[in-house]
């Protein structure tokens, strides 16, 4: 005989009802990161604490280590979930090529304008990185050096030259110098510093200067 439930008995399948506790786990681990971004933002690594961060999401130490297992795992976690979000805001999650992608770079200065947090963040971490053995110095090391090839490859497509060629190499370390080093003026004095139309001015410069040098060989 078919068993039969009154009408007010909600059936959940196993699936849905395994759900809400992990949302709630995914909730709580953004939440952890939103802290920690704060917390090293103002402090550094060094100098943050586990403790504090547990405080501001009204939890203990132990639960921070729970979900990331170490202070180190937390902070590289930081720097992945700043990238994931810079990921999502570009359409169907595919990076620009070429002169599209030296215009995201603009973009991406405008955005950073509106999350003084964040960048603040990034850039006290990227700083303090430098030093001894810290744990971002790694992840900082690879990140500078794909960004300085990914806008190689891209001049190069903008301006027709080997991305190789050493004027495009050293035109990738000069942008990628502005747009990161502009943020520490702009984090001290945002009235006056105006990130997207000084990081296009650079850009605009170099491009035409390639291309003046290439149409010279011509």
């Amino acid at each position: 005989m078919a068993t039969t439930f009154p009408e007010t008995t909600r059936i959940v399948p196993g699936a849905a009802r395994a759900a809400k506790p992990q949302l709630r786990t995914a909730e709580r681990r953004t939440a952890i990161l939103e802290a920690a971004t704060a917390v090293f933002g103002a402090r550094g690594y060094n100098s943050g604490s586990l403790v504090e961060i547990a405080e501001l999401v009204g939890m203990t130490h132990a639960g921070i280590l729970h979900h990331f297992g170490s202070k180190e795992q937390l902070l590289l976690a930081v720097l992945a979930h700043r990238d994931e979000a810079d990921l999502e805001r570009l359409d169907d999650h595919a990076s620009p090529v070429g002169a599209a992608f030296l215009d995201h770079l603009v973009h991406t200065a405008e955005y950073g304008a509106e999350r003084a947090g964040v960048i603040k963040t990034y850039t006290v971490l990227s700083a303090e990185s430098v030093t001894g053995n810290h744990p971002a110095q790694e992840f900082f090391r690879d990140r500078f050096s794909g960004l300085r090839s990914r806008v190689a490859s891209d001049l190069g497509i903008a301006v027709g030259v080997d991305p190789d060629d050493p004027r495009v190499v050293t035109a990738a370390s000069a942008i990628v110098a502005v747009t990161d080093g502009l943020q520490v003026q702009w984090l001290l004095d945002p009235v006056h510093v105006d990130m997207p139309t000084t990081v296009k001015l650079v850009i605009d410069a170099i491009v035409d200067n390639l291309r003046q040098n290439v149409d010279a060989q011509r």
